[in-house]
């Protein structure tokens, strides 16, 4: 309903047409003189008739004025109502209006701020940042990463582990078929050495291009070097209780991963050049030591 339009007006009330009286015609001939009782009986009934209709008819014009009032007080109780309700929405829109105002300022000037943080290399702006770099880190859901991080301003260097969801949430299939002669859905499972292989190239792939993203987005270079690891959150198979194992640690400077063609790279041999920590089979949640950052290499 465009509450800016003015309510449609309704069709007018008016009084209906008088009623008219219609004298019954008079018998001739022969039959003018044996049937003058017959007509006048006819003319009577006419007339009582017309006397009827005609008092239905004044009362039912004399009603018509009030009738008329009635209505032009609906449609201006609804339309009321209406200006009403435009005035409400009017208001509605314009507090909307001042709160998304107030929101964007609120944003531009911590945007601002960041942006500022940034320019002078402060501890609390750099991390911000690397939280957005890090929350625009698009993967699929069933991966489910997350990212736990710290910037030592002093250092240079960002201090991240990258959780990933443990190898029994990852698909166990590798194609379905329909069986048309039992009228159902069969699926194939993968070879474990596929798993094993797809779950490790997964830790090496994620550990690289998390590297690679900081560096990339910190364009004024105030990150030097980043301490990452890569790890998971699982029931350990020594204990049986959960527990963050950690399946890749790497330390790497900007200097010298900058230079990589990351196009070209075997993303296992990279960290092995990078002089990772790698687990020797993550799937089967097999974990390796913590290792000290890059200050302890």
């Amino acid at each position: 309903m465009d509450l800016e339009v003015e309510t449609r007006h309704p069709a007018p009330i008016s009084a209906p047409a008088a009623p008219v009286f219609v004298e019954p015609e008079a018998p001739k001939g022969i039959s003018g003189v044996f049937g003058r009782k017959k007509h006048a009986e006819a003319l009577a009934a006419a007339q009582a008739a017309f006397a009827a209709a005609h008092q239905a008819w004044e009362s039912e014009a004399t009603a018509v004025p009030v009738r008329q009032l009635a209505q032009t007080r609906a449609w201006e109780e609804t339309d009321r109502r209406r200006v009403e309700r435009l005035d409400e929405a009017r208001r509605k829109y314009r507090h909307e209006c001042a709160a998304r105002d107030a929101e964007a300022a609120k944003a531009n000037q911590a945007l601002d701020e960041l942006i500022s943080g940034l320019q002078a290399g402060t501890e609390a702006a750099i991390q911000d940042y690397v939280g957005i770099v890090l929350g625009n880190s698009v993967y699929p859901d069933i991966l489910a990463v997350e990212h736990e991080f710290e910037f030592d301003s002093k250092l240079k260097e960002l201090t991240l582990t990258v959780l990933v969801a443990p190898p029994d949430r990852l698909p166990l299939e590798k194609e379905y078929k329909f069986v048309k002669a039992k009228d159902e859905i069969t699926a194939t499972q993968l070879p474990k050495t596929v798993l094993k292989s797809r779950y490790a190239g997964i830790v090496h792939q994620v550990a690289l291009r998390t590297t690679h993203e900081i560096f990339e987005a910190d364009r004024t270079g105030h990150i030097n070097t980043i301490a990452l690891t890569v790890a998971t959150e699982t029931n350990d198979p020594a204990t049986g209780l959960n527990k963050r194992l950690a399946f890749v640690a790497v330390a790497a400077e900007r200097a010298s991963f900058v230079s990589f063609d990351l196009a070209n790279i075997v993303p296992l041999a990279t960290l092995r050049h990078l002089g990772a920590s790698v687990s020797k089979d993550p799937y089967d949640l097999v974990a390796i030591d913590d290792l000290p950052g890059v200050r302890g290499r």
